[in-house]
């Protein structure tokens, strides 16, 4: 075990992989971003399905508890993939804090078109960092980690799509 990696990681925790150490901290710290976003995303979510109001409540909460869901599942496949690159992952709420990118929503009330509207763009935005990750996976010849992201950006285009119809009928006057 190299003095480098003794520095970051403890001794129980040290997994082995065949990566070279530089390529572990890169593909680590990018994944351990997008697990603070995916948290960030997942809180907003379920915070827009417990306020969501109007005409359209009954399918938008239950579509926002179905993404909530969804995202929330990423969250430990996230995790245990860092682990499995002998990285180390996120402690708390405090370092998802630091971590995230997407912006939380504290607003007491925000209307359902701006609530689906803001959710697309932030998955979006999840998207566009998953390609990058898969991107610095792909220099590193971590395919296990690129392929794990090639199915979560799969599925963010899939909220993405339903956000965006969803958004698209509420700003209609089409009953």
């Amino acid at each position: 075990m190299s003095k480098a990696k003794s520095d970051k990681v403890s001794p129980d925790l040290d997994t082995p992989t065949d990566l070279p150490q530089g390529a572990v901290e890169k593909i680590s710290a990018s994944l351990n971003v997008l697990l603070a976003d995916a948290f960030a995303l997942y809180v907003k979510t379920k915070n827009f399905h417990w306020h969501v109001s109007g005409r359209h409540f009954h399918d938008y909460h239950l579509m926002l508890d179905e993404q909530s869901d969804a995202i929330f599942a990423t969250t430990d496949q996230l995790a245990e993939r860092v682990r499995k690159l002998g990285g180390t992952t996120l402690r708390s709420v405090g370092q998802i804090s630091k971590l995230q990118t997407i912006q939380d929503n504290n607003e007491s009330y925000v209307p359902p078109r701006d609530m689906l509207r803001e959710l697309m763009e932030d998955n979006k935005h999840m998207a566009a960092a998953m390609r990058k990750a898969h991107e610095l996976c792909d220099q590193h010849g971590d395919s296990g980690s690129a392929g794990l992201l090639e199915t979560f950006i799969d599925e963010t285009e899939r909220r993405t799509w339903f956000l965006f119809e969803a958004s698209r009928q509420e700003g209609s006057n089409a009953a």
